[in-house]
């Protein structure tokens, strides 16, 4: 991916602050609006009614990441549409910080959903950093990037899905991008209820392990900012995918 994934802010408050190239700063353009409110009441992927989450936690303890390497494989093309779009897939991402299980919304999102799946299968997400965390305006955590510097990609692009009338409560996990049609193996986990524009692709919901996002969240951002490297050094050790 030649420029950075990222989700952009554009509200007044966060237009005045420091921006950086790359992630939710530099991942996903046009992340917009930064207020996050009352509770979303309805998931866009998949109607499940969401719940307000705080980061008023004490921070979660982080391992020591398992040791390996990204292996940063690249590919020509999106991979061929593999999956069956009627059944159901569970995502586990096992960090170092404690195991986030992700629904995968296949029928709403099926090339997403497969590119995932690809992308686990091949163990691309296995070692990688979530590289950044935003704690003021929009509450998520960007990972899927093997430089960690949120310009890596797999090498090929896919257009965006599931877009009408998408939300993003907290427990939400969505494509970070380019800008349109720029969805590659960035994403990011939404740990707060957070207003943006209907343009990441909503593709699954968090239904085991949103109090580690929250821990995550509660140890802050390592230069003291809003917006940047997580302060806990987050891996994903590994990432897998299965249909139930």
């Amino acid at each position: 991916m030649s420029s950075g994934a990222r989700v952009q802010a554009v509200g007044r408050k966060y237009r005045g602050q420091r921006r950086r190239a790359g992630v939710l700063r530099r991942v996903l353009p046009g992340l917009g609006v930064l207020v996050a409110g009352a509770a979303l009441a309805v998931y866009a992927a998949g109607g499940v009614s969401a719940q307000t989450w705080s980061v008023r936690q004490s921070p979660v303890s982080c391992a020591t990441p398992a040791a390996g390497q990204p292996n940063g494989k690249q590919w020509p093309a999106e991979p061929g549409l593999s999956i069956d779009q009627a059944a159901g897939y569970t995502a586990t991402l096992d960090t170092n910080c404690g195991t986030i299980t992700v629904a995968l919304d296949a029928a709403r999102a099926p090339r997403t959903v497969n590119s995932f799946v690809f992308l686990a299968a091949e163990q691309y997400f296995d070692h990688t950093r979530c590289h950044r965390l935003t704690t003021q305006g929009i509450y998520v955590l960007q990972c899927g990037d093997p430089t960690a510097a949120g310009t890596g990609g797999p090498g090929y692009r896919f257009p965006d899905e599931n877009l009408p009338g998408a939300t993003y409560p907290a427990g939400t996990l969505a494509m970070a991008n380019a800008g349109p049609n720029t969805n590659g193996s960035q994403f990011f986990l939404v740990y707060q209820d957070t207003q943006l524009p209907p343009n990441y692709t909503p593709f699954g919901r968090v239904v085991d392990g949103l109090n580690i996002l929250t821990g995550i969240a509660a140890a802050g951002v390592r230069d003291g900012s809003g917006d940047g490297a997580p302060s806990n050094d987050v891996v994903l050790n590994a990432v897998t995918t299965a249909r139930n």
